[in-house]
């Protein structure tokens, strides 16, 4: 039998899908590490991307910032982590955190740094504060680059979250690493198809949430425009 025939029998089978080593356990395991690494990774990118692209300042430090973060191995910063702190998990979350930053604070920034200078502007001149000009009407219409950025985060983090079978925990990393080990290729093939399966889902349902914060006729909620806070200025 050919490693696609057995990983295709192995995932339809049933019973590989209970019990705490099922594909089911392994897939909620994925998505657990995942979530924490995209809340960590958007507790500390966004506040920064939007306090230096309302600021209009710090471009050179986010391009380098990001770019040297991107520059990261993710498999060899969580063996230094590892070394450095111990197994658990931990080291995998934070390794998947710095993966996940870049990607989030780019969007974040651009997206403030981009929204029209009239619309600022005329929030301004309404007497709003610099804390109600970026919560009120920079940061909703920022949203859709900023949550382009989450999604790209979010895609790459299920794709790496693999590496926490690396350091003996769990997810759908167990199929590719111990498949590797027992030279059963059919569960590598599991293993990565799952992740790709998963990923694919995940990135369509943010690409819907994207979509659905663009302002225009039909979507789940408008941003205003320059010439409806011009208005309510005059």
């Amino acid at each position: 039998m050919n490693i696609f025939g057995g990983a295709w029998e192995y995932i339809v089978d049933p019973g590989n899908w209970s019990g705490s080593t099922g594909i089911g356990a392994r897939i909620l395991e994925h998505l657990w590490y995942s979530f924490l690494a995209v809340t960590l990774s958007a507790v500390v990118a966004v506040p920064i991307g939007l306090i230096i692209g309302h600021l209009r300042k710090g471009d050179v430090v986010v391009v380098g910032l990001v770019n040297a973060l991107r520059s990261l191995p993710t498999l060899g910063l969580l063996t230094f982590l590892v070394l450095l702190l111990g197994l658990g998990l931990i080291p995998p979350i934070l390794a998947l955190v710095i993966l996940g930053i870049p990607p989030v604070l780019a969007g974040t920034y651009a997206g403030v740094a981009n929204v029209d200078r009239t619309v600022v502007d005329a929030a301004r001149a309404m007497g709003m504060t610099e804390w109600q000009v970026l919560t009120r009407v920079e940061a909703p219409n920022a949203l859709p680059l900023m949550l382009g950025g989450l999604r790209n985060a979010t895609l790459q983090i299920i794709a790496t979250a693999t590496v926490a079978a690396y350091v003996n925990l769990g997810g759908l990393g167990r199929y590719i690493f111990d498949g590797l080990a027992l030279r059963q290729y059919d569960r590598v093939l599991v293993g990565a198809l799952l992740v790709t399966i998963l990923a694919l889902v995940v990135d369509g349902l943010l690409a819907l949430a994207v979509w659905a914060s663009v302002p225009g006729t039909g979507r789940l909620r408008r941003n205003p425009s320059a010439e409806q806070i011009a208005e309510r200025a005059s």
